[in-house]
């Protein structure tokens, strides 16, 4: 099974977090069993403690409307989509038919497949497509980080008064301060960093949870 943990715990440390976390139920471990399956790929999963983090936020937002940018095999949904509030809605975007597959059987497994919505295809093109007047309560931008700014862009700008945006993997396992990683996906995280933190229109903090979490709000 891959490893979930922040980049900077060792083990035993993680194994204290989690066991003061509120702990996966069946469905989330059946989840996390069917994801393991993918081999080298199920690394993309968001960890059982990213899961509940994104579940409290949600849950104190209230979100009428939560947008998920890269939902895979459907951790980060399961956990937005269950702290809902009553009449709230789910807007999954991913490419995949297959992994996505994964993710409707737990979505209806957990009973919230009734409060998603999936669309498959390029999710800068869904984003553009919502009218104008589209508010979001919640966004998770979890996909390709060389489309990264773009979604930001995308969002930043729908985001209600009380809206938070929630970015996953801006710490790169490290590789944002490595001087000598000049892959795209680095690249387009540093840029997209620096253009947050620059950014006079949000509030915004850096959570060194998993992989790199940061939090923005619109002022």
């Amino acid at each position: 099974m891959a490893d979930h943990r922040s980049f900077f715990l060792d083990e035993s440390l993680h194994e204290y977090v989690l066991a003061h976390t509120t702990p996966a139920d069946a469905v989330r471990r059946s989840l996390t069993r069917a994801t393991a399956a993918l081999g080298a790929q199920a690394r993309m999963q968001v960890a059982d403690d990213q899961a509940a983090l994104l579940s409290a936020l949600v849950s104190a937002v209230r979100p009428e409307l939560a947008i998920e940018i890269g939902t895979f095999t459907g951790s980060s949904s399961l956990a937005i989509a269950r702290a809902l509030p009553t009449g709230g809605r789910l807007l999954c975007c991913d490419v995949s038919d297959e992994w996505t597959a994964i993710a409707r059987q737990h979505w209806e497994d957990a009973g919230v497949d009734d409060r998603i919505d999936l669309v498959i295809g390029p999710a800068i093109n869904t984003l553009r497509s919502l009218p104008d007047h589209t508010a979001v309560d919640f966004a998770f931008i979890d996909a390709d980080k060389t489309g990264y700014l773009a979604y930001y862009e995308e969002l930043v700008p729908r985001l209600s008064p009380h809206g938070l945006l929630a970015i996953d993997n801006v710490l790169w396992s490290g590789k944002v301060l490595d001087p000598t990683a000049d892959d795209h996906d680095t690249i387009a995280l540093r840029t997209l960093n620096d253009r947050v933190v620059a950014d006079e229109r949000v509030e915004v903090v850096m959570l060194s949870i998993g992989d790199g979490l940061t939090l923005v709000r619109r002022i």
